[in-house]
């Protein structure tokens, strides 16, 4: 799915649910951003640039969240990702089940 696309369908998924949503891109996201940029009220986008890479972002959000006692799903197929992120995680999503609930 083109990265324009899976974002647009992201973003929705998270305006119908009211749930926010953090779409995490190594680099640069789409649209040339590095660092955040809100698409909608309830999805950001983050390039990571050069100075992380996506795992190392999420792997620092989730920790944060955990402190914080914020509730998150993880999205990946990523099973160092999932061990290094997910243990705080609410639910734990494959990459390829939650694009089959995009679609």
């Amino acid at each position: 799915m083109p990265e324009e696309e899976l974002l647009d369908r992201c973003c929705e998924w998270a305006e119908e649910r009211s749930l926010e949503l953090i779409v995490v891109f190594d680099g640069t996201a789409p649209g040339r951003v590095v660092g955040e940029r809100k698409r909608e009220e309830r999805c950001i986008v983050v390039g990571t640039g050069r100075r992380e890479t996506a795992d190392d972002w999420l792997i620092r959000a989730a920790n944060l969240y955990a402190r914080e006692g914020r509730s998150y799903w993880l999205v990946t197929s990523d099973s160092a990702l999932r061990s290094a992120a997910g243990a705080g995680a609410e639910k734990t999503i494959g990459g390829g089940s939650f694009l089959r609930e995009l679609r």
